[in-house]
């Protein structure tokens, strides 16, 4: 079973996650750090809670979800664990951020490319790679079927879903990955996303007014 501590990041407010067990190995989604108070308080929270990072996860790399992989990378030694898809955004992430007045150091390293059912996350602790493009071309989620949770990234939030409208987006895509793959979940899955708060599966299917169930 997984702990969770999500951590409202940059001015783009998106939402980082540490999952950890109780063996306190820990796992770093999407970390968002922009400058030093973020990374400060990323930091402090690892080493307050006595954590071990082993892995770091991105569901996509639009800027805001990469801002802090190098940071990640430099503090801990967590390579990128990506959709071999998210290679050509991860690059454009520095010139994004020109165009949003957001510049940042990107991670340029090696990456683990992960793929569609595979089963990454802590020994023990398993989460299965759920392929969920349309809001990114790579995009993935990942499914904690024992912890009942599913980190969706920008694919759906509570009311919503991703934007279709960025290089590499296709609103075709993205509403059959929530359809076709997100909504086959239980109703009861609590969906965490990389904005906002989070719902569940049956709320969304019920009551999302881009994507019903």
């Amino acid at each position: 079973m997984y702990n969770l501590n999500i951590f409202q990041f940059s001015p783009i407010a998106e939402n980082t996650y540490v999952l950890y067990n109780h063996k306190k190995q820990a796992i770093i989604i999407d970390p968002g750090c922009y400058g030093t108070k973020d990374e400060d308080t990323l930091k402090s929270f690892i080493e307050t809670q006595e954590l071990t990072p082993n892995l770091l996860l991105n569901t996509h790399c639009h800027l805001d979800h990469v801002f802090g992989n190098k940071f990640v990378f430099e503090t801990w030694g967590l390579i990128p664990h990506i959709h071999r898809l998210e290679k050509q955004v991860l690059d454009y992430a520095p010139v994004a951020g020109l165009m949003w007045n957001l510049p940042f150091d990107n991670y340029s390293g090696e990456l683990v490319y992960l793929e569609e059912g595979e089963i990454t996350g802590l020994v023990g602790d398993p989460l299965e790679v759920i392929f969920t493009p349309g809001h990114s071309p790579g995009s993935i989620s990942f499914y904690s079927a024992e912890s009942g949770f599913v980190i969706s990234g920008d694919v759906l939030f509570k009311g919503s879903v991703g934007r279709t409208d960025l290089p590499g987006c296709n609103s075709s895509d993205l509403s059959k990955s929530i359809s076709e793959k997100l909504y086959k979940l239980p109703d009861s899955t609590i969906v965490y996303s990389g904005h906002g708060e989070a719902t569940t599966i049956g709320a969304e299917k019920k009551s999302n007014p881009f994507v019903r169930g």
